[in-house]
C-alpha cells in the first residue's frame, strides 16, 4: 500500500511554475489602420441605410439627429459584436492580422464582454480621450479595452 503523503509536506512543496507568455501587443498604427477598414465596411453601409432609408434623406437626419445616431449606432455595436463573438476579428481587424482576446485568460472573450466593450467603445469615442490613452500605454490598450478587460494582439499565425 503506498505511503499516505501528509498534508505538511504537500503544503512546503511548491508548485512549479507556469511559463509566462507575454502576448504580442497590436500596435497603434495598425489598430488605426483597421478601424478604418471597418470603418468603410461595417459603419458606411449602416450610414447609407440610415441617412436614406430610416430618415428619408440629410434633412430627416438633421431634424432627428438622436433618433438617426441611434439608428447608426446600435446596428452598429450588434455587428461589431457579432463579428468579434464569432471569430475574434472583424474585417479590419482581419485584414491585419489582429485578434480580441481577454487581458486575463487570452482565451476567447464572452459575449457579455464584447457587448460592454463595443458600447464603452462609441462613448470612448465622443471623449476622444479613450482612443488618446493607447498611445501612452506600453499595452497599447483604449479606455474601452481597459474597462471591459480585453486586449488586442498581433498574430500573424491566425487564420
Amino acid at each position: 500500500m503506498a505511503k499516505k503523503k501528509r498534508f505538511r509536506t504537500i503544503k512546503n512543496t511548491s508548485p512549479t511554475p507556469k511559463p509566462v507568455v507575454k502576448p504580442n501587443y497590436a500596435p497603434a498604427s495598425l489598430k488605426i489602420k483597421a478601424f478604418i477598414v471597418d470603418s468603410f465596411i461595417i459603419l458606411m453601409p449602416i450610414m447609407y441605410i440610415a441617412f436614406y432609408l430610416v430618415m428619408d434623406g440629410r434633412d430627416g437626419f438633421a431634424q432627428q439627429k438622436l433618433a438617426g445616431w441611434i439608428s447608426i449606432l446600435v446596428p452598429l455595436i450588434i455587428i461589431q459584436t457579432l463579428f468579434f463573438y464569432r471569430s475574434q476579428q472583424t474585417p479590419g481587424y482581419k485584414a491585419y492580422n489582429l485578434i480580441l482576446t481577454d487581458s486575463h485568460t487570452n482565451e476567447k472573450p464572452s459575449l457579455g464582454i464584447i457587448i460592454f466593450r463595443n458600447c464603452t467603445a462609441i462613448l470612448s469615442f465622443f471623449s476622444i480621450f479613450g482612443w488618446l490613452l493607447m498611445f501612452f500605454r506600453k499595452d497599447r490598450k483604449t479606455l474601452h479595452d481597459l474597462l471591459a478587460g480585453t486586449v488586442t494582439i498581433y498574430d500573424n499565425n491566425h487564420q
